[in-house]
């Protein structure tokens, strides 16, 4: 029978331990600890302590950066759980020196260095750009859509949060009556608390709800419109993603070509990104003359951006502004001679889930009658739908517009065929596309851009946005662990993107920095 050495859990050693010694040479923490001691000017964290006659003395920012940054670097970014790295931690420990800061000490020191934080992004900058990792000819402008610590069931504009006050209140109202009514019949206990509990959160929400009621606006947009605010993070927005709707922010990037090393970055609580690309050009610009060496970034620059940056007044800035930019419009794919097929699968691909799903193909507008005058249009019912605009622009292209009457399309027949939603929708409207904008609008900057990207050197150079900008993405999302943002309010959340940016660009200098290869 085989034989084992004997073992037993119930004891202990003690190991003696130097902490200098288990922050080893060719580790990140290695470069992480040498570079806060000895290159990053942190003086500016000074400010915010005033205990030189009385107080108690304060953790030094050294310490507290950098186990704060190898545990973001570790995808560790509960400060409970960095306090218990502390204590548990060898890594850790040595690289707290065994100070053990408690935990509400680190999330204050995270959620408050919004000042700091710009100041210390600087730094890590210029370190980059003193091993030589920024190479000055090329960057992409990019978003990152992730989730924040914000429920999105608690979005909506006032109106919506007063309905939903008055449906919870209803809710209670049915639930008490409901109550009295069996009041005297023996019913199971166990329903019972479980209905005054429900009631009980019923009420908790309702007084939530009507403090935030007495105490906000409707958030305003484009046009001073109401937008959809939230009553757990007033700042942060619903986005559609490709993954469905969140409630977050968009964490913005700009990305240098030479070794992928974040230049400027930001998070904005906003899902549209036409209104970031000039903020994110200005950061660019004052982020690369910090380290005094550009007057004029983009004087032999080349900057790259995708589509969600594209309008006629970011075209007209970048004109202005004598940018060598190679911004894609919506419509770029469609103009590709590589994808000239894609319209064909897509609806071959429509027509086989129409099949499969058992739906019928809808009437389009070849399907409709057109006189040459445009004055009506006849529908496959033989109804007559009335013109309804004749001077309308839509991407580059005039059309007419018709809309049927109530009277001749609420009863028809065919409203299934010809409605997507024939439920919800009560006529149908037609465009007849007539042709192009005319030679004014085919000069414009946004036309010009569109030329230029169309070229043949345009498309190569525009392909590259991709091996430039979306590789950080995945480097902080998928390898450091940032799935979601932790923290409420942009001030608090911009502080976090900006560290996680940092890390990004202490690992470029770690793996490819003179001296830590």
């Amino acid at each position: 029978m085989a034989r084992y050495k004997p073992y037993s859990y119930a004891q202990g050693k003690f190991i003696p331990i130097h902490f200098a010694n288990q922050i080893l040479p060719g580790t990140f923490e290695y470069t992480l600890n040498y570079l806060i001691d000895h290159e990053l000017d942190l003086s500016i964290f000074n400010d915010r302590y005033h205990n030189d006659d009385s107080g108690a003395p304060a953790y030094d920012p050294k310490i507290l950066l950098k186990i704060i940054l190898f545990a973001y670097s570790r995808g560790i970014v509960s400060s409970r759980k960095i306090e218990r790295a502390c204590r548990e931690n060898v890594i850790f420990m040595a690289l707290s020196a065994d100070s053990r800061p408690h935990f509400t000490t680190i999330a204050d020191f995270i959620s408050s260095m919004d000042k700091e934080i710009v100041s210390l992004f600087l730094e890590v900058l210029l370190v980059c750009d003193e091993q030589k990792l920024i190479g000055r000819e090329m960057f992409a402008i990019d978003g990152c859509k992730m989730p924040s610590n914000a429920s999105v069931t608690w979005s909506g504009t006032r109106a919506d949060f007063q309905k939903k006050v008055t449906k919870m209140e209803t809710a209670i109202a049915n639930m008490v009556n409901h109550h009295h009514m069996n009041d005297q019949e023996k019913s199971d206990e166990n329903i019972k608390e479980k209905k005054e509990k429900y009631v009980k959160s019923l009420c908790k929400n309702i007084k939530k709800v009507r403090k935030w009621l007495d105490n906000n606006d409707d958030r305003r947009g484009k046009g001073k419109r109401p937008v959809k605010s939230n009553i757990t993070d007033n700042e942060s927005a619903k986005m559609k993603t490709s993954k469905g709707v969140i409630q977050g922010y968009n964490g913005v990037t700009a990305v240098d070509s030479k070794t992928q090393v974040i230049v400027a970055a930001e998070a904005y609580g906003q899902g549209s990104e036409q209104d970031l690309l000039e903020p994110m050009i200005d950061k660019i610009s004052e982020n690369l003359q910090e380290t005094g060496k550009d007057d004029d970034v983009f004087k032999d620059a080349k900057l790259l951006a995708d589509s969600g940056y594209h309008t006629n007044k970011n075209m007209e800035m970048l004109a202005e502004k004598q940018i060598d930019a190679y911004v894609a419009d919506n419509q770029f794919r469609k103009r590709d001679p590589r994808f000239k097929d894609y319209g064909r699968y897509k609806d071959r691909t429509r027509k086989e889930r129409a099949k499969r799903e058992g739906r019928k193909n809808l009437f389009v507008p070849a399907d409709f009658t057109f006189p040459k005058d445009l004055s009506y249009c006849i529908c496959p019912a033989g109804k007559r739908l009335y013109r309804s605009g004749g001077n309308i622009f839509t991407k580059g292209h005039h059309s007419v517009r018709f809309q049927a009457p109530q009277s001749a399309c609420v009863p028809c027949k065919l409203r299934s065929k010809c409605l997507r939603y024939p439920d919800r929708t009560k006529t149908r409207q037609v465009a007849y596309f007539t042709g192009r904008m005319d030679k004014k609008k085919k000069t414009s900057c946004a036309e010009k851009m569109k030329r230029k990207i169309d070229s043949a050197a345009g498309r190569a150079i525009y392909s590259m946005r991709l091996a430039i900008g979306e590789p950080p993405f995945a480097h902080i999302r998928s390898t450091i662990g940032l799935n979601r943002f932790t923290l409420r309010s942009k001030k608090k959340v911009n502080i976090q993107w900006n560290l996680f940016c940092i890390i990004h660009n202490l690992k470029k200098v770690h793996a490819y920095g003179m001296g830590f290869v």
